[in-house]
């Protein structure tokens, strides 16, 4: 059993329960999958096995290093990567060039999903960090500003972690226990409950829920 897969999303929708619950779904893509490289505690020091996501690539997208790797593995056409660590003993029998699929999941299983959030580019605190700002009415003067920043005597610094405008979006972003709600192998199909980060076509990583 694989501890995950990876995949891309392909946007949101919505499903109904036998009750006739209207249920906010997203679609993932996901696979299918190769295994690139089998890690363990001997040859690494680790016990992990990173998969690759099969999908068409031109071969000039890839550089000699990667290119040579993923012949290595028997995963030619593979352009995203992730690696997924194992405990001790699991898994023994995934090797390079193991196919993974959506199969492998079922409807009520548990995953954590992980992508990268829509970067927005430079945002003031007011958007960045949900800050009120001030009196909108004439006169105010002090409508979207942060407002003191630091002390000037004392310690006459900006402290670190300092709320304040800057670049916003664009992080890593694990959104945890969501409900799988429908599996479409023929498609390979991920229809998962609730909302994924990123945008639509953006690559995610599927993972088994730990908690």
């Amino acid at each position: 059993m694989s501890p995950g897969i990876l995949g891309k999303k392909i946007g949101m929708t919505q499903v109904f329960r036998p009750d006739g619950q209207a249920v906010p779904v997203t679609l993932l893509k996901t696979g299918p999958c190769t295994v690139v490289q089998r890690k363990t505690v001997n040859s690494d020091g680790y016990d992990a096995v990173q998969l690759g996501l099969l999908e068409f690539v031109k071969p000039a997208r890839l550089n000699r290093p990667q290119t040579g790797h993923l012949k290595k593995g028997g995963a030619e056409g593979v352009k995203f990567l992730r690696e997924f660590k194992l405990g001790s003993g699991a898994n023994d029998d995934m090797k390079a060039g193991d196919q993974v699929l959506v199969g492998e999941f079922k409807p009520n299983d548990k995953v954590d999903v992980i992508g990268v959030s829509k970067g927005r580019g430079f945002a003031g605190v007011v958007r960045r960090h949900h800050f009120r700002g001030g009196e909108g009415s004439h006169g105010s003067m002090f409508h979207r500003a942060p407002g003191s920043i630091g002390a000037s005597s004392f310690p006459s610094r900006v402290v670190p972690g300092m709320r304040m405008g800057g670049h916003m979006g664009d992080d890593r972003v694990t959104v945890r226990n969501l409900e799988i709600i429908e599996v479409v192998a023929e498609d390979n199909v991920l229809v998962v409950k609730g909302a994924v980060p990123g945008p639509n076509g953006g690559y995610v990583v599927v993972k088994r829920a730990k908690r």
